[in-house]
C-alpha cells in the first residue's frame, strides 16, 4: 500500500511538471522602453502548423499571439493568404532581439513580407498593436524557447 501511494505521488508530481512546462510555453513578454508587455501565445514549430498559422481566424485578442519557431536561424518570409485579420509580424533573432517589424499586414494579401536577415522566430500579434505599445526593432522578446544570449 505504501509503494502504491509513493508511486501515485510520483506520477502526480510528474504530471504537474508537464502541465507547468506547457503553461510556460504559452507565456511571452516583450521588454521595451515603454515597459514589459505580456502575451499569451500559441507556439507553432512544425511545417504543418507553421503553414496553417493564423489562417481563417476571425479575431485575435490584443494580448494574444502566435509564436513561429523555425528551430534554426534563417531568412524567412510570410504572406497573408487566407488570413482574415490584420497582423503585426515581429521577426525575432535567436537571442530574442527583434530584428524588424511589419505593421498591419493586409488581410488576404499575397505580397511577401521578409525578415531583415536571419531570424529563428516570428511573433504575430494583432495589427497595429506593436505601435500602440511602443514596441520597436531592438526590443527583447522573452520566452522559454528563446535563448536570451
Amino acid at each position: 500500500m505504501h509503494h502504491l501511494r509513493s508511486l501515485t505521488a510520483a506520477v502526480a508530481a510528474l504530471l504537474l511538471l508537464v502541465v507547468a512546462a506547457f503553461a510556460d510555453d504559452a507565456q511571452l513578454s516583450i521588454t521595451s522602453a515603454t515597459g514589459e508587455h505580456r502575451f499569451t501565445v500559441e507556439v507553432v514549430d512544425t511545417n504543418e502548423t507553421r503553414a496553417q498559422g493564423l489562417m481563417f481566424r476571425k479575431e485575435l485578442a490584443p494580448d494574444a499571439g502566435m509564436l513561429f519557431d523555425f528551430k534554426e536561424s534563417r531568412q524567412v518570409a510570410f504572406w497573408m493568404e487566407n488570413t482574415l485579420i490584420p497582423l503585426d509580424m515581429l521577426f525575432v533573432k535567436e537571442d530574442g532581439t527583434i530584428a524588424n517589424i511589419h505593421v498591419n499586414a493586409t488581410p488576404l494579401d499575397r505580397t511577401s513580407i521578409p525578415s531583415a536577415g536571419p531570424v529563428q522566430f516570428v511573433l504575430e500579434i494583432t495589427g497595429g498593436r506593436s505601435v500602440e505599445l511602443g514596441i520597436v526593432a531592438g526590443d527583447k522578446v522573452v520566452h522559454d524557447r528563446i535563448a536570451g544570449l
